[in-house]
């Protein structure tokens, strides 16, 4: 079993109150979970409103796929919102 794990840090200067952050966070996890069926939610910065850090996590058998659904999930975040992916670090055990 391999597990991949990532953490992917956006920035998003138009962002201008905690609510404004907060729908965007919203509809990007709940985009991202539909899509791929992986456990995704807003894990860190919570109280800072021009960043957010969107952790995620998937299983399989295959080390191949593990790594193949990281680099889709980040693809498909990055193209589903505005804000900017400042960062990703991810790692498969």
């Amino acid at each position: 079993m391999f597990i991949g794990a990532c953490e992917a840090t956006f920035r998003a200067e138009w962002v201008s109150s905690l609510k404004e952050k907060r729908m965007v966070v919203k509809s990007l996890v709940e985009k991202t979970r539909h899509k791929f069926n992986v456990s995704v939610a807003e894990v860190d910065l919570q109280e800072e409103h021009k960043r957010m850090v969107i952790g995620f996590a998937c299983v399989s058998n295959e080390k191949r796929h593990v790594e193949s659904m990281v680099r889709h999930i980040l693809d498909f975040m990055e193209r589903n919102t505005e804000a900017e992916l400042i960062s990703a670090e991810h790692e498969i055990l």
